[in-house]
């Protein structure tokens, strides 16, 4: 099981830190394939690719069940084969090890 999969999410409060640079190298070695986007604020994005509509639909309610569990919740865009997930703190307009929790956890629930 991957390490950060294992963790929970803790509360991210408006003045929580924001993981550094340095931070962010680290973590984005302990998930597969996400990529650090930087619209202003740092964001981690993946696609996740399925063999029907169907496929994405329970994907992406997975991911729904998961974050609600966690109280961290991405943005998600469905689409016919395909689910794109975004993981950033809202309140710290940010990336927190909670995203990389998240990440991790996500990438889990489309190994079952």
């Amino acid at each position: 099981m991957n390490d950060l999969a294992s963790n929970a999410c803790e509360a991210c409060r408006i003045d929580a830190p924001k993981v550094s640079d340095d931070e962010v190298n680290i973590l984005l070695k302990e998930i597969d394939n996400w990529d650090l986007m930087n619209e202003g604020i740092k964001k981690l994005k993946k696609t996740f690719s399925f063999s029907s509509y169907k496929d994405s639909l329970d994907f992406t309610n997975k991911v729904g069940d998961m974050a609600d569990k966690e109280d961290h919740h991405p943005e998600i865009t469905l689409e016919w084969g395909k689910v794109t997930v975004v993981w950033w703190s809202h309140k710290i307009e940010g990336l927190h090890k909670n995203d990389f929790i998240c990440a991790a956890k996500t990438d889990q629930l489309n190994n079952y």
